[in-house]
């Protein structure tokens, strides 16, 4: 196995293994053991679990990232929305482990950030298109950042929980979750007041 190989392996095999155990149940020892290497060489290729781990996450979060952007091709915003939920919902079912582990918390303090700010990542993306949207119906355009946070939290939450129940179809949980999205949106006042006596 050239040098290149064993790192792949080294990374599938560590991707495996903390989506399984968590960052902390996982250990350097197993997957050298289930690569069928000594300790060293995972030391060699990483550094040690935290390095494993760092590109593991990296790799995960650029994946999303790069799915949820490249569904976004155009066309009418709700089906805008619907590409991005499906691109969420189709990364969580193709890359269980990925995500997993994305929604985990660790205790690493990394440069490559966390679920929260890949969400966020996403966010931005999906801002624009809320801004425009928002200009047109003659909503003010400053507040498209934040009811961009909304609506991609409310994906990614509903992904989370998705994961686990598998249940309704994966279709089905995007049409509900464009459902009330769209037409959250769709009747959306200028000027939202709270009904209740609290107002700080």
């Amino acid at each position: 196995m050239t040098g290149k190989q064993r790192r792949e392996q080294l990374l599938d095999i560590g991707r495996s293994v903390f989506a399984e155990r968590g960052y902390d149940g996982t250990s350097v020892e197993e997957i050298a053991e289930r690569a069928g290497v000594s300790k060293p060489v995972v030391y060699e290729h990483f550094g040690g679990k935290e390095g494993l781990y760092a590109v593991v996450v990296d790799r995960e979060m650029q994946l999303l990232l790069d799915m949820v952007t490249g569904a976004l091709t155009g066309g009418h915003s709700r089906e805008l929305l619907e590409q991005a939920a499906f691109a969420l919902m189709d990364y969580i079912d193709t890359s269980t482990d990925g995500f997993k582990i994305l929604v985990r918390d660790s205790p690493v303090a990394q440069s490559t950030g966390t679920f929260a700010s890949l969400i966020s990542d996403i966010a931005t993306q999906v801002e624009d298109i809320l801004g425009l949207e928002f200009k047109a119906r003659g909503f003010d355009a400053r507040l498209a950042p934040m009811y961009s946070q909304m609506l991609v939290g409310m994906v990614a939450l509903t992904g989370q929980w998705w994961l686990e129940v598998r249940k309704p179809g994966k279709a089905e949980v995007a049409a509900h979750l464009v459902n009330l999205a769209w037409h959250g949106l769709e009747g959306m006042e200028r000027h939202p007041k709270l009904v209740g006596d609290r107002k700080a």
